[in-house]
């Protein structure tokens, strides 16, 4: 009997080898409801994972047993009877342990997780094992990762190496291309809403956020229509504007795929050659291909490797001593408590839909708890679980490392931090907002670009030292009224800015 975890849902995870599972191997999936009772997720993250679970039983049949169980092990134990059971690496640290405890399980390597090939999640001091079978340096280029697919970006086919970092925002509140593809729901969608609608009235779990018509695909034909959707109508304006935010178009150009991408639903592979594909034939820009495949095969396996790497202490790390807890407002998701624009509307992205793009995350969720201070595992915590692509391998290098630079600079070279400058470049935030983003003190005074000198001021010695930062840490020097922002942010303290 071969276990499927509910983030191994893809024909990838079914194909035959020496570690994997033949064609009539019996198939046992378990559907736990205690990890829904360890975290408050985003009610649209549990709709999705269930209904993602419930239609790959649906669509394996018989060949199948599903196991509505309370806990991982009361369902293996009711299913297979003192069988031996078989399952792929699980994708967390958590789940290998406990699978590793559990009598009668063989862990087979990792399938599907990060690329096509079987991924080692084991290598020597200071690398870590590719999934092409190649070793990557830790400390190297990112682009290095990408395998054979960075030959699509080099100079003798491109020309030059391109770059999205730092893209402008567009002069339009909405770019006019197609619209994403959107699911519809079903039976088993129904389902699962009255399911979560019961547990949640009996008390035996509790959410945060809102569930509204499922957003993102929860079986692979409906990721491989979002995924063709992307790479016809969407993809050739990603490169411009990767890195831009605007208000009333939270999705842009992104594909929205990492969830898919997550469940295993897509094999990363597939989504590099369409898109390869599509360059070569002339329907997208280099710079748009580049800059989603960098994404797909370049950081997403960046971070995988990474994950494995630093191993299970990583999630302590903690090299600028925060501790501060996250606010009720914040982890309520209550958006209506914000007056900052840029915050509003983003907590209320995330509160409705479960999903912000990656310079939301980083440079306005991210980049607020990194200058409050506030404790970066509770806030790894919150973004594994009020994100519908949350996973502990995902969120905890994106967040510990580069979000909240708490492992002092072994994933990334600075703090990913801004003032209100920065913001109002990118987007179209500001415009509408009660502050202004040139404002450090009075009632106008920009949380952001207050909150920026403040962080700079807190971590003066450790940054001096830092060359990515030098400049700006040297200008606090010249801020006359920097007494006066720390007095002003103090007194702000964590109440909604």
């Amino acid at each position: 009997m071969h276990w499927l975890f509910g983030d191994q849902l893809g024909p990838h995870f079914l194909t035959p080898d020496e570690d994997g599972p033949g064609h009539d191997t019996p198939l046992l999936m378990i559907e736990a409801r205690s990890v829904f009772r360890r975290r408050r997720f985003h009610r649209a993250k549990a709709h999705l994972v269930l209904s993602a679970m419930r239609h790959r039983a649906a669509e394996l049949g018989d060949r199948v047993t599903y196991v509505r169980a309370d806990t991982y092990r009361e369902g293996l134990d009711r299913a297979a009877r003192g069988r031996p059971v078989g399952v792929h690496h699980p994708t967390s640290h958590a789940a290998l342990r406990l699978v590793r405890a559990l009598p009668g399980v063989t862990v087979g390597p990792a399938r599907g997780s990060s690329c096509r090939w079987p991924t080692s999640p084991r290598g020597p001091a200071g690398t870590a094992e590719s999934g092409c079978g190649r070793r990557t340096s830790t400390t190297g280029s990112v682009a290095d990762t990408t395998c054979s697919w960075t030959a699509a970006a080099r100079p003798g086919t491109g020309g030059t190496w391109t770059t999205t970092t730092g893209s402008p925002r567009p002069t339009t509140p909405l770019l006019t291309i197609g619209r994403p593809y959107r699911p519809r729901e079903d039976g088993i969608d129904e389902e699962v809403r009255h399911d979560l609608d019961r547990w949640e009235r009996d008390g035996d779990v509790s959410f945060v956020g809102r569930d509204g018509p499922r957003l993102f695909p929860a079986t692979r034909a409906e990721a491989r229509r979002a995924l063709r959707r992307f790479v016809e109508h969407r993809l050739a304006t990603f490169g411009p504007y990767e890195d831009a935010m605007l208000a009333a178009d939270p999705v842009m150009s992104h594909s929205l795929l990492s969830s898919s991408l997550n469940l295993g639903l897509l094999d990363p592979a597939e989504c590099v050659e369409r898109a390869e594909t599509a360059w070569r034939a002339g329907r997208a820009p280099l710079n748009s291909v580049e800059g989603f495949v960098r994404q797909i095969a370049g950081w997403r396996e960046y971070v995988w490797q990474l994950y494995w790497h630093f191993g299970e202490d990583y999630r302590r790390s903690n090299e600028l001593r925060h501790t501060a807890p996250l606010p009720g407002w914040w982890d309520e998701l209550d958006a209506d408590a914000v007056r900052a624009n840029c915050l509003r509307t983003v907590l209320a992205q995330v509160r409705d839909t479960g999903w912000t793009h990656h310079i939301p995350r980083l440079m306005i969720l991210g980049s607020h708890a990194l200058q409050r201070g506030w404790d970066p595992a509770a806030v790894t915590d919150w973004f594994h679980r009020c994100f519908v692509d949350g996973y502990d391998w995902v969120m905890l290098p994106n967040v510990v490392g580069m979000s909240q630079y708490a492992d002092g600079g072994r994933m990334t070279t600075k703090p990913y931090t801004s003032g209100g400058a920065y913001i109002n470049r990118m987007s179209d935030l500001c415009g509408p907002c009660a502050y202004r983003p040139g404002d450090r003190t009075g009632e106008r005074a920009c949380p952001y670009t207050a909150g920026y000198w403040v962080f700079l001021d807190r971590h003066r010695k450790r940054l001096a030292g830092n060359p990515r930062v030098v400049q700006p840490v040297r200008g606090l020097d010249r801020l006359t009224d920097l007494a006066d922002v720390r007095e002003q942010e103090h007194a702000r303290g964590d109440t909604p800015p």
